[in-house]
């Protein structure tokens, strides 16, 4: 840590015989102070003295230090003087002048003192004790000698007697232990002048000006030394190692006044001239010596102080051992240190003696001192005198003292007060502490004030205080201008840095001492004062000062003032000289007070000491929207503006460490200075604010009193008498001008609160930011300072009520609610009511909880008073406001729970809902309406339900209730996520989150569902698919509303698609009973009806269709409708399966005349289903024919299928044209299982229902038990009952149906509605384990209509393979009718039958027809015949002329062929016949042309192999043949040459030629 002025200062002593130091000064004053001194602890690392300051002193001046053979003299007059002035400026109040002097006069360390003992010409022996003096650590002989002659002459001689007198004591080896505590080293210094022969020598005796004149003397004589190396032969010791203790130092001609330059040139001069860099070199070499011989004097003190140390303190258990003596001699070492710089390792001497007096002191209490030695001084004498003097200024007597009176301090009186406690408390230099320590007769008191004081200077130091700082520059500034004026100095004075910061963690340490030490020493000044007085009185014996004392009020009063103005100056004195400029405070944020200006006496304590700024905490005393008003002249002391700054030259340092720190222990101090201002104002009546502040504690207990249990506590009742208020012992005239009047009691509380604020601010505590602003709001609102006060407020209230301090926050919202009232601001009156009437609800709430295990406490809060009728208030002034406000419900009610199950009337639709809340308020809450809104999301789709009642409703403080009813009668599960109450502009709100469970205990609506079904007899809707589907046609779905027991006089139905990509066609919709119908056309999906009478049916068929194919849709229904008992609401959104049923695929098999088609139908579902009808309905060109159909309805499984089988043909006559008919419908009947099961059972429930006290609720179970079913019956079940006829209901009753109708509550007789409707199903089903289903006949099918499209194809083709009919030969096999039978190799003469037809062409009419070629081609597998004749060919079919019946059709013998081939089967068995391929034979595009018309036309055509599935029966009986394969047969065909019979099994050939 640098400390470029340190106040670490030794003694240095020179003896000036000749008359040179002011010559030699001009060249040493400005190379002081020492920098960079190492010291080498002996019990740690080693010490760095960064600046040592010399004090030179000579040993001829009369002020100087005495010299170890000096015996030390008394104080003289001079001191007391000196102290006298020293105090001066410390008896106004604390300004920026005065922290100065005190700072000043707190770090002297008791300089003054030590300097002054042993001063004077009186020879007296040392003090036996070490420490109490203060001698050099070096001595100095300035010497001038000229030439050698004056050496040896008189020089020699003079030197040797100043050694002898000064230094036996340093080197003497018989120096004892005592001497070592005044070690010093000593120094010669040659001096020397221009003009003489010392001038002319060299430093040593072989330099010199040429070679040659130096080898001609050393040749012809000898040669002589010069007078450097005479001295240091003479005078520097000879050992290895030793320091050297002698310097020369030369003076320059122009540095030397003219009267004293010698006039006479040597004769024979040697022509040496001293260099820049040797003159340099010399005063290095001194400055040297310097640092090396004070660093050896310090090193031998502190040895030989610790050595007496040690050995003192293990002396401490025996008899005799005196704590003060150890005292004197460890302060002593720390003194030391603090002379060279160590102030650090002072401070520890100095802490370490204050836990030894702690020990004494315990010690002396419990009467354990080992001596009588160790016993303190009851009492301090001055305190006494106070005390007497105030207790005589009560009671109006008269006290003389019986001292001496001292006439120079007489004369000085208006200086200084007579008493020593004013607002300097805290001072080393007060008194001599140090001889009343040595002299045993010291106090606890002035002990622990010395020690402190101490501490502080040290302190100070450390902390680079300005005052210190300030006090070394000018005893540096003096010692430049001692130096002789008119000649310039050999070396450039240091520079100083005029704004140097002190270093903040340092003041804050003393701070934080001071903290400590002021509670600590109030105690110990408070027993002191009472050992005094009863000491004075006589009166009370030891042990029993206090219970003595505590009766008699006077002494009472006398002790409380001399400790507050004790601690208050004390506080006060630590706040002057922790001041810095480096600390930013912020701008004061008083404002101007209307009215005069209080008295000038009290101004702010130390603001010119305090720098201000521009800060973000700007409090506005007129509230929001009024501005500040301008500062006061007068605020500060000196007169300067507010809006200045102190520190406006200093250096910006907000980021400095220790900052925060030192402005929060500062901030403590202002506040223990406040306190104690308190505590004296409470005597007087005056308080700050708090012990009048509206309470609203929410307190369980029961108020108590104290009782005496004593005897006599009546009579000590009776002994009270009236307190005395007095200023008798107030010295302090801050203090005591402040408790002169009310006002200036609350201007400088007001003060010191905002000096606390303004420094809290700087540190950034936050807690006790609020907690000082706090204060001062509610000052302000004690002194009727509204304005003010509700600005304090705006500030403070939110953080107490964050931070958890919510009875703290109730008064504060109080006394805001009622500034704001007084200033006549509405918008935030209403605003802070508001916040108010929720905060004491919410203590309300806590109290109820703290009190549940108190049954016999009362409801309403004892503490209610203040919060009365604010609620009347804040609906008044809510009138007036133009927005609504919107408060969580949960301000002001404790819960709130739905009380029961929904109620239903009677005849009519809707329910009512009872709503159970616990109110908060102190008063009745009148609401216009009351609102509920429940939500049910188990189906997907969002249904809501709002329940109203209508106002005035009176909601008195604890439970109410209120019945809340709803025009919609939507089953369902439901949760109420909204809750509204309107009183005027109050909107009282609560707000959930559908599908979350409630926080627990927490919720303010711990239990938000509810439960509502469908009554039997109440409005329904019902959506199912048509009974009617036609494929080509838009797709159905039929709307069924029943009115129940409503006679409506008008409905409204919308319908809307809640299914992706549903579109319904409104306005295709018709209404299928006659009776009814729509009042007006259906737009929009919105469907208008008249009146409708009760127990009413109406089923609308409403259109739709799908961009995509969904097996279900939904459809969001709402109606609309009025009767006799009012307006009525319903929604239902359900969902209907819309996917087919069966599917059906179709393969039509073409012949010449005639098409089969064959339908196969299967069940899209995994149930099987019933086929009770199919039929084919015919066109207009086409007809079909059916075989017999079944006797019973088909049942088509999903594993087996159906299959119809149709003939087709086109009817004849009937023209092909383009309007023709031609399309066939496919109608099937059909039935589903799982639909007749369910309407089984759900007729089996209704009648066993009906007439029972559940009918009610035939609705509910139906779909419940349905629900069951759908997810119960799958598959297998489904198969086993289409096989059975019956289905088995076990499945049903291992359903958890209690838990199902939850939330139903209870009916008539209070039983339980789910548990009812529980043990129904479980009786319905053990009477029905068996369910047969109906009869088909019975059952109301379904029918679809699939249309069936004839497929248009241009030619069928009919081949036909016929063998001509072989003579039979002997031997030859008989061949079967429809199989012929052949041997293998047998010629087998057959003819290709080829025949064509254009009936199927439905697209193409004849006029479009043209020729058609094609080819064909037969072929076999080549291991199975041998084909011969023409296997291959192309044949033209004509266009027809016209569309006749002959023209569609080829002719036998002009349009049908008749090819002959020859089949040869190659191996034995049932031989298909060979195939017949035909194919279309397309001609080539015309060529350059590329547009459509130029391709022949694509043409569809059927082959119709009369052959396929029959074979032919082959045999072997040959075993080989020789053929022809040539033309040369008849007919063109081969040519059989030979054959040969032979016996089955003998191999066979053929040959060819």
């Amino acid at each position: 840590m640098e400390q470029p002025f340190s106040t670490s200062k030794v003694t240095v002593e020179y003896h000036d015989p000749h008359d040179v130091f002011k010559l030699v000064a001009p060249g040493l004053v400005p190379r002081l102070p020492l920098r960079n001194l190492h010291w080498q602890s002996h019990a740690g690392p080693l010490r760095s003295i960064e600046t040592l300051h010399v004090e030179l002193v000579s040993s001829a001046d009369e002020d100087s230090l005495a010299s170890p053979i000096s015996p030390p003299t008394a104080p003289s007059q001079q001191q007391q003087q000196q102290q006298r002035s020293q105090n001066d400026g410390f008896q106004t109040q604390i300004g920026a002048t005065a922290a100065a002097a005190v700072t000043a006069t707190a770090t002297q360390s008791s300089e003054a003192i030590d300097q002054s003992i042993g001063r004077g010409s009186v020879p007296a022996r040392r003090h036996q004790i070490p420490g109490l003096r203060r001698t050099p650590y070096l001595k100095i002989f300035f010497v001038r000698c000229d030439d050698n002659d004056s050496y040896k002459s008189h020089v020699r001689q003079e030197i040797r007697d100043w050694i002898k007198a000064n230094t036996h004591a340093s080197t003497s080896r018989k120096a004892n232990a005592a001497e070592n505590h005044d070690a010093f080293e000593w120094l010669i210094v040659h001096v020397v002048l221009p003009n003489t022969v010392a001038a002319t020598q060299p430093r040593k005796s072989d330099v010199g000006s040429g070679s040659d004149k130096s080898s001609a003397a050393s040749r012809w004589r000898p040669g002589s030394s010069t007078l450097l190396e005479k001295l240091r032969s003479d005078f520097n010791s000879s050992g290895k190692g030793a320091t050297g203790r002698v310097s020369q130092v030369r003076i320059g001609v122009n540095d030397v006044p003219y009267d004293i330059l010698p006039r006479v040139v040597p004769a024979v001069p040697s022509g040496y001239t001293e260099t820049e860099k040797e003159t340099e070199d010399a005063w290095t070499d001194l400055i040297a010596k310097f640092r090396s011989l004070i660093l050896s004097s310090f090193d031998m003190r502190v040895t030989q102080y610790e050595e007496d140390i040690k050995e003192k303190d293990a002396q401490r258990s025996l008899p005799g051992w005196n704590f003060c003596t150890f005292f004197i001699l460890k302060e002593g070492l720390a003194r030391g240190f603090e002379s060279v710089g160590l102030v650090e390792d002072a401070l520890v001497g100095y802490d370490e003696l204050s836990v030894g007096l702690d020990m004494i002191v315990n010690d002396q209490s419990l009467g354990a001192s080992g001596s009588a030695a160790n016993t303190l001084h009851p009492y301090t004498e001055d305190l006494k005198k106070l005390a007497l003097k105030a207790r005589a200024a009560v009671v109006e007597m008269s006290y003389e003292d019986d001292e001496l009176v001292d006439l120079e301090s007489s004369q000085s009186a208006g200086a200084q007060p007579a008493d020593s406690y004013d607002d300097i408390p805290i001072s080393a230099n007060k008194k001599p502490y140090r001889d009343l320590i040595v002299a045993n007769n010291v106090s606890i008191f002035d002990f622990r004030c010395y020690i402190f004081a101490r501490q502080i200077a040290l302190l100070l130091r450390l902390g680079n205080a300005w005052s210190t700082r300030e006090e070394l520059l000018a005893k540096l500034k003096e010692q430049q201008e001692s130096v002789l004026h008119g000649v310039a100095p050999r070396a450039p004075p240091p520079k100083h840095k005029e704004n140097e910061q002190e270093e903040l963690p340092m003041l804050a340490e003393i701070c934080q001492r001071a903290l400590r030490f002021i509670p600590a020493v109030s105690q110990v000044m408070r027993s002191d004062l009472l050992s005094a007085l009863s000491d004075a009185t006589g009166t009370a014996t030891e042990g029993d000062t206090e219970a003595a004392l505590a009766i008699d009020p006077v002494t009472s009063e006398i002790v409380d003032n001399l400790v507050a103005s004790f601690a208050f100056s004390t506080a006060q004195q630590i706040l002057a000289q922790t001041s810095t400029k480096s600390l930013p405070i912020p701008s004061s944020s008083l404002g101007l007070r209307d009215g005069p200006e209080p008295k000038a006496a009290i101004p702010e304590p130390k603001t010119m000491m305090h720098p201000a700024r521009s800060s973000s905490l700007n409090v506005r005393p007129g509230g929001a929207g009024i501005p500040r008003p301008p500062p006061s002249p007068h605020v500060f002391s000196s007169g300067q503006p507010q809006s200045m700054s102190d520190h406006q030259g200093a250096p910006s340092s907000f980021l400095k460490v220790g900052l925060e720190d030192l402005a929060a222990r500062r901030a403590e101090l202002y506040t223990l200075s406040r306190n104690i201002l308190e505590e004296s104002g409470k005597k007087r009546g005056w308080s700050n604010g708090w012990a009048n502040t509206p309470v609203v504690s929410q307190s369980i207990m029961v108020n108590m009193v104290d009782i005496d249990l004593g005897d006599d506590g009546l009579a000590a009742e009776q002994q009270i008498t009236e307190p005395i208020i007095s200023m008798s012992g107030i010295s302090n005239k801050l203090l005591k001008t402040a408790l002169d009047n009310s006002d200036d009691f609350y201007r400088l509380y007001e003060i010191l609160t905002d000096k606390g604020l303004r420094h809290y601010t700087v540190a950034n505590h936050t807690h006790s930011i609020q907690s000082t602003m706090a204060d001062l709001a509610v000052l302000k609102y004690h002194l009727k300072d509204y304005a003010s006060a509700a600005s304090y407020f705006w500030r403070t209230t939110p953080f107490f009520g964050e931070s958890g301090w919510s009875l703290l926050e109730l008064s504060m919202l109080v006394m805001y609610s009622t500034c704001l009232k007084e200033l006549q601001r509405r918008d935030e009156y209403v605003k802070v009511l508001l916040k108010l009437l929720s905060k004491a609800a919410a203590a309300e709430k806590d109290r109820r909880q703290a009190t549940t295990s108190f049954k016999s406490e009362a409801e309403d809060y004892p503490e209610s008073q203040d919060i009365k009728g604010l609620l009347d208030d804040l609906l008044l002034e809510t009138k007036a406001v133009s927005t609504e406000l919107r408060i969580p419900l949960s301000s002001f009610f404790s819960s709130v729970q739905i009380d029961g199950s929904p109620e239903y009337d009677e005849g009519r639709d809707g329910f009512a809902l009872r709503l159970k809340l616990d109110s908060l308020l102190v008063d009745d809450l009148v609401v216009d309406v009351a609102r509920v809104h429940i939500v049910n999301v188990s189906t997907g789709s969002l249904k809501e339900i709002w329940l109203n009642q209508e106002g005035p409703i009176t909601i008195r403080p604890g439970r109410s209730k209120l019945k809340l009813r709803g025009n919609a009668s939507i089953p369902g599960s439901y949760e109420v996520d909204k809750i509204d109450m309107r009183a005027g502009k109050l909107h009282l709100y609560f707000e959930r989150q559908v599908g979350y469970p409630s926080d627990g205990a927490s919720a303010l609506l711990k239990s938000p569902q509810v439960s509502l079904y469908q009554r039997v007899d109440t409005l329904d809707v019902r959506l199912c698919t048509s009974k009617h589907i036609q494929l080509d046609r838009n797709s159905n779905v039929d709307l069924e509303l029943d009115t129940g027991w409503n006679n409506l006089s008008k409905a409204e139905v919308r319908v809307k698609g809640a299914t992706g990509g549903l579109r319904l066609l409104s306005s295709e919709a018709k209404c299928v009973d006659p009776p009814f119908g729509f009042s007006q056309p259906p737009e929009g999906g919105v469907f208008h009806f008249d009146a409708i009478p009760a127990k009413t049916t109406v089923r609308i068929r409403l259109p739709y269709t799908l961009e995509q194919d969904a097996p279900n849709i939904a459809l969001r229904i709402e109606v609309f409708y009025e009767t006799e008992h009012g307006n009525y609401f319903f929604s239902k959104t359900p969902t209907v399966h819309t996917g087919l049923a069966l599917g059906v695929n179709v393969q039509d098999v073409f012949k010449h005349s005639t098409l089969f088609s064959r339908f196969t139908v299967s069940t899209a579902s995994p149930g099987p289903l019933r086929l009770l009808k199919s039929e084919l309905l015919e066109s207009d060109m086409f007809e079909a024919t059916f075989g017999i159909p079944p006797s019973d309805p088909v049942i088509i499984f999903p594993q087996q299928p159906a299959s119809l089988l149709y003939k087709i043909k086109r009817k004849s006559g009937v023209p092909n044209g383009p309007k023709t008919p031609k399309t066939m419908y496919l109608r099937l009947h059909y039935s589903i299982l799982r639909d007749e099961i369910e309407s089984t059972i759900q007729g089996s429930l209704i009648t066993t229902l009906d007439g029972t006290t559940l009918h009610s609720f035939s609705r509910l179970l139906v779909s419940s038990v349905l629900s069951v079913v759908r997810k119960g019956l799958g598959g297998i079940q489904l198969e086993r009952a289409a096989l059975l006829g019956s289905i088995d209901t076990a499945f049903i009753a291992h359903v958890d149906y209690q838990r199902m109708f939850h939330g139903l509550g209870k009916d008539d007789a209070g039983v339980d509605v789910a548990k009812s409707l529980t043990s129904f199903l479980r009786t319905w089903q053990a009477e029905n384990p068996t369910l047969h289903l109906p009869r088909p006949e019975l059952v109301r099918p379904s029918c679809i209509l699939i249309p069936v499209d004839i497929p248009s194809v241009t030619i069928v083709h009919t081949a036909d393979i016929k063998l001509q009919p072989q003579p039979a030969a002997p031997g030859s096999l008989a061949s079967h009718a429809a199989t012929p039978m052949v041997c293998t190799h047998q010629l087998l003469p057959a003819t290709l039958h080829l025949k064509w037809t254009r009936m199927w062409d439905t697209l193409t009419p004849p006029s479009s027809q043209a020729d058609l070629e094609f080819s064909y081609e037969l072929s076999g597998p080549t291991d199975t015949w041998l084909l011969g004749g023409r296997r291959r060919g192309h044949f033209v079919i004509p266009a027809p002329d016209s569309d006749e019946e002959r023209e569609r059709s080829s002719s036998p013998g002009t349009t049908e062929a008749e090819i002959p081939i020859l089949l040869i089967p190659l191996r034995e068995g049932w031989l298909p016949y060979p195939s017949v391929e035909i194919r279309e034979v397309r001609s080539d595009p015309i060529p350059n042309h590329t547009d459509d018309k130029s391709k022949a036309p694509e043409i569809q055509y059927e082959t119709d192999a009369r052959n396929l599935g029959e074979t032919v029966y082959v045999i072997a009986d040959r075993s080989s043949v020789t053929l022809s394969l040539d033309a040369s047969g008849p007919g063109g065909g081969p040519l059989v040459l030979d054959a040969k019979r032979g016996e089955i099994g003998i191999g066979r050939r053929v040959l060819g030629a």
